[in-house]
């Protein structure tokens, strides 16, 4: 850790990084709940992440730019746009706005479709090859740690005085993002320009996750668990009501097991890829994935806490060791392509899960299809 941090570029980068989270997790969660309280509709709360899902799925799109321009500057764009658009939301005062909204959640997912594309390859330029599971561990931990306290500290910001604070302080956000971006002084090597039809420079991405048999296994393992994850948005609710007998508000104290899983499974993956390698720490991600579904069937209130510390112990352990493969095994100049690629194919089947989910826990027994997940995993 010291010597990744040792790096200037390297610190300003994960500071940058570590405040667009931040605000990231801070206007997702506020935007769904404002949608709610302007029109009292569940569905249109729901609507409004489907729309911030349809942005990320340009991921292909996006993956292209990506990798035809510096990624610094388009970062540094990029924050520019988003900040602009959010800033947007201060004009929405009744449900007559409502359409705001969800074009700002769109615009988001597109935004963060083209910046997690670009971080993934411009890690690649500030970081030596050795450091890049520490880099990805230390990202992954920063992320699940500021997931653990943002939602508390934005539902009592909510409650007290409504959305516009928080809008204003994510448009802070992105500000210190901009400006720890400018800090970087490492230079980028220029992008080459594409000779090949655009439909193949488009499918680019995809082709190399295909044609790497280890990257084409890891974005199958992929697709199952992230389905498995799209079915648990719904089945956790069952979990609480059904099985521990609970409120839905029970449900942020098995976010914080989760959260706290997340964490430790962030400090811990680097020393494990050292050891073990990305293959088998995906491997360990997905074990853990299995035994997270299965210990939540019986209803025992230990026994679902356990099952959430290893659903955020596996999440983080399959991020950074996905990343860090991805990383290592593509070109630079692949490379938002790629990360843009696997973003998309296991996007995609998440989005159905969780539609999916809806409609099956309605004749479904919950047991069976944490069974079901567990399975998959």
């Amino acid at each position: 850790m010291r010597q990744l941090l040792r790096e200037a570029d390297i610190r300003n980068f994960l500071i940058g990084t570590t405040i667009s989270m931040i605000g990231d997790n801070a206007l997702w969660l506020t935007l769904s709940i404002w949608v709610k309280v302007l029109t009292g509709s569940t569905a249109a709360a729901g609507l409004s992440i489907f729309m911030l899902t349809f942005g990320l799925m340009t991921a292909p799109l996006t993956g292209v730019v990506v990798d035809r321009v510096r990624r610094r500057p388009l970062m540094i764009a990029v924050n520019l746009a988003a900040g602009l658009l959010v800033a947007t939301l201060l004009f929405v005062q009744t449900r007559a706005q409502l359409w705001l909204i969800f074009l700002v959640m769109f615009g988001y997912g597109v935004a963060y479709a083209m910046t997690s594309a670009a971080q993934g390859a411009l890690v690649q330029t500030l970081v030596p090859a050795a450091l890049l599971g520490q880099a990805n561990s230390v990202t992954q931990t920063i992320s699940q740690g500021s997931r653990l306290v943002t939602p508390l500290i934005c539902a009592g910001v909510f409650a007290a005085t409504g959305a516009k604070p928080i809008v204003i302080a994510d448009c802070v956000t992105f500000a210190l993002a901009i400006g720890f971006l400018l800090r970087i002084r490492t230079p980028e090597p220029d992008p080459q320009p594409s000779a090949e039809h655009w439909l193949r420079d488009l499918t680019a991405g995809g082709r190399h996750l295909w044609q790497e048999p280890l990257l084409r296994r890891t974005s199958l393992a992929g697709v199952l668990i992230l389905t498995s994850f799209g079915l648990s948005e719904t089945v956790v609710y069952a979990v609480v009501d059904q099985g521990l007998h609970r409120s839905p508000p029970f449900l942020g104290v098995l976010t914080a097991a989760q959260g706290f899983g997340a964490i430790v499974g962030g400090i811990t993956a680097a020393r494990l890829i050292r050891r073990l390698g990305e293959r088998r720490v995906v491997g360990l991600g997905c074990v853990a994935t299995a035994i997270s579904f299965t210990v939540q069937t019986p209803p025992n209130l230990v026994a679902v806490l356990v099952g959430f510390f290893f659903v955020g112990l596996s999440i983080s352990y399959l991020v950074v060791a996905t990343m860090t493969m991805l990383q290592r095994r593509t070109p630079a100049g692949l490379m938002g392509r790629v990360g843009a690629a696997f973003n998309f194919v296991t996007t995609v089947p998440q989005t159905v899960a969780i539609a999916g989910g809806a409609v099956l826990i309605i004749a479904v027994p919950y047991r069976a299809l944490l069974a079901g997940m567990a399975v998959l995993s």
